[in-house]
């Protein structure tokens, strides 16, 4: 698209406002394009990583308008990521140590400043380089969707002969740099109750959730927090005391709400929960169930390209029932209402691999982005993960990655074998001292053995439930599987977080400190190290990263996890079914058939004019389709 051709974009009536002099057409050609398209510069963003593996992801991409999450539970691991920057970048530092009032909080809201600041200067120096091939300025444009009006403009620039032309092209393109959104994640389940020094129970706005949220509401930073991990309504009521939630006066948000979610369904009530309090959520963050990192929600069987289509089919109508809730809501407060509903973006991620499935999600779906987790682990100027365990990502198969129970919750966790925090473990178990030492506390919820809540995958928890186990009289095939359970716990608290702390050297001993890593099952299609242009050309589809491993579409990997779920769901629970365990496996099974009719009749707008494709997937749905009428059947004849 040349800069002729993007003047002509703008309607005669504005062209003229706009556009006095050839000198203001080009300063002026990305102001009209940034208000007639103000979502971020890229069409995906970098979803949340463990504690570690994106705390500083702001200040690797955001530059570059890529958006990236931080997980804000682990208050310690910000404040010793402050340390190592405020070093790093010659910044006074002041410590927030535990023994001051809000710590939680506080270390939250100083950790994000500094990556707000240390952003907004990184931006402001990228707009000063020149123009050369290999400035990190040319970089951004280069990055950018291949439909981008920017890129397309950069180009023209970059084959423009006349010196005024070129010198206001590119004062323009300077101009319309804007960095990714530094955004946050809540795990909802993470909130804990807080203790003061007496023992004493501490006010509600206290525990870890209400915290954290605090901790952002109280930042410079104008992202949005993330919600995951299902409804937590004392931290959604907390919302409402926060006026940087509302819309200003000028109809914009400071700071905006995301949901991830798994459903439609569970989109629309929490929708409803926070409309009513007057919240409007900016955006529903899709992610499947099982073909993720991290912990695994897995819905009832429901999978990603239904689920999809039925967002399709009732966003808008969702959207405007939801502000009129939100407006009402409004009114009632004695509040400013909008007469124009707030955007409301739709994004899906959890195991997205090529391009071609990238850009359905945007086209088919109608989603404003897609994330993309897992891949970006690979990518050291995206993520920080250190380098034993970065070398054990490359080499990672199918076989080292699994659906694990390791996780204090009791949630399928997705893991990686081999691991330092695995062998830490073993190692602890082997020497008769099994379970962690419980520091972070942020997992506490078993109140087995104890008033107040405790870790199971800490020592203290590990030591009493195995002395129970072995005074139960249990027969040995029972006792070893229950022990089994027992010992998979590890400290996640340690482990999600230790990454950074052994790349950075920070704190004592940082080379004994064990790893956990949670990749999603994709990881298995990609092996090396990339740069981070590699990974956006792979996700704009002018770079492959895929390994040579034959990789099945996005919707049938998740389809095959889901079946394999079914299959383990049935098998733990066939000494003793209820009732109620057969209505939820039937009604699993039943709409697993359904979504692989979906599938079939979705063959010809997935691969269009790709007959090829469209007859390999059609065999591996029958294929799919073959392994549940069996598995039905054989119930059937022991019945």
């Amino acid at each position: 698209m040349s800069a002729s051709q993007l003047i002509q974009l703008i309607p005669p009536p504005r062209r003229c406002r706009y556009l006095g002099s050839l000198k203001n057409a080009f300063k002026n050609i990305p102001l009209y394009l940034t208000r007639m398209c103000p979502n971020a510069p890229h069409t995906f963003h970098i979803p949340v990583m463990g504690l570690a593996f994106t705390v500083d992801s702001p200040l690797k991409v955001a530059r570059f308008g890529i958006s990236s999450v931080v997980s804000i539970s682990d208050d310690k691991l910000l404040e010793q990521m402050r340390t190592h920057y405020c070093q790093q970048y010659q910044r006074a530092y002041t410590p927030i140590t535990t023994d001051q009032e809000d710590y939680r909080a506080r270390r939250i809201t100083a950790y994000l400043n500094l990556l707000d600041e240390l952003v907004k200067e990184q931006v402001q120096a990228l707009r000063q380089e020149e123009f050369t091939p290999e400035s990190e300025l040319a970089k951004y444009f280069r990055m950018l969707p291949n439909n981008a009006p920017m890129r397309a403009l950069y180009l023209n620039m970059c084959q423009t002969v006349d010196a005024e032309q070129k010198h206001h092209l590119q004062q323009a393109l300077r101009n319309a740099v804007v960095p990714g959104s530094i955004d946050v994640n809540i795990m909802t389940k993470l909130d804990k109750t807080n203790y003061a020094k007496n023992g004493e129970p501490l006010p509600q706005e206290y525990s870890d959730a209400l915290s954290a949220l605090r901790g952002f509401a109280n930042s410079t930073v104008g992202g949005a927090v993330v919600f995951s991990a299902g409804m937590n309504m004392r931290l959604y009521s907390y919302l409402e005391q926060f006026p940087c939630f509302a819309q200003d006066k000028n109809d914009r948000f400071q700071k905006q709400v995301i949901i991830k979610v798994s459903d439609y369904r569970s989109a629309f009530v929490q929708g409803k929960i926070l409309a009513k309090k007057g919240i409007w959520v900016s955006e529903f963050r899709v992610e499947s169930g099982l073909n993720c990192g991290g912990h695994a929600f897995a819905t009832d069987g429901y999978l990603l390209g239904p689920i999809m289509e039925e967002f399709k089919q009732n966003r808008e109508g969702m959207r405007e029932e939801l502000y009129s809730i939100w407006s009402s809501a409004l009114a009632s407060k004695g509040l400013h209402v909008p007469l124009q509903i707030p955007t409301q973006k739709l994004t899906v991620q959890g195991g997205l691999g090529t391009a071609e499935e990238h850009t359905f999600m945007l086209q088919h779906y109608g989603a404003d982005a897609t994330g993309w987790g897992t891949p970006f682990l690979l990518v050291p100027e995206a993520t920080t993960v250190d380098d034993e365990t970065l070398a054990k990502l490359v080499q990672a198969t199918a076989d080292d990655l699994y659906l694990s129970p390791i996780s204090p919750l009791g949630v399928p966790f997705n893991a990686l074998r081999g691991t330092s925090s695995e062998q830490q473990k073993e190692e602890r178990i082997g020497k008769g001292k099994p379970g962690s030492p419980c520091i972070k506390k942020h997992l506490v919820f078993s109140t087995e053995f104890t008033n107040e809540p405790i870790c199971t995958a800490s020592r203290k928890y590990q030591r009493r439930k195995l002395e129970q186990l072995q005074a139960g009289n249990l027969a040995p095939h029972v006792y070893l599987a229950e022990e089994a359970k027992v010992l998979a716990k590890e400290c996640l608290c340690d482990g999600l977080a230790n990454s950074a702390l052994q790349l950075f050297t920070i704190g004592k001993k940082a080379a004994s400190k064990a790893v956990t890593i949670c990749p999603g099952p994709n990881l298995a299609y990609f092996s090396g190290v990339f740069r981070l242009q590699e990974m956006v050309d792979h996700i704009y589809g002018r770079f492959n990263a895929l390994n040579q491993t034959y990789r099945p579409h996005l919707f049938m990997n998740e389809l095959r996890m889901y079946i394999d779920y079914w299959k383990n769901k049935k098998a733990e629970q066939l000494d003793g079914l209820t009732e109620k365990q057969q209505k939820y496996l039937q009604n699993f099974w039943q709409n697993l058939q359904a979504g692989i009719r979906y599938y079939k009749q979705l063959l010809p707008a997935l691969f269009a004019d790709q007959l090829e494709k469209q007859v390999l997937l059609l065999d591996e749905l029958l294929e799919a389709e073959d392994q549940l009428w069996t598995a039905r059947l054989k119930e059937a004849a022991t019945v």
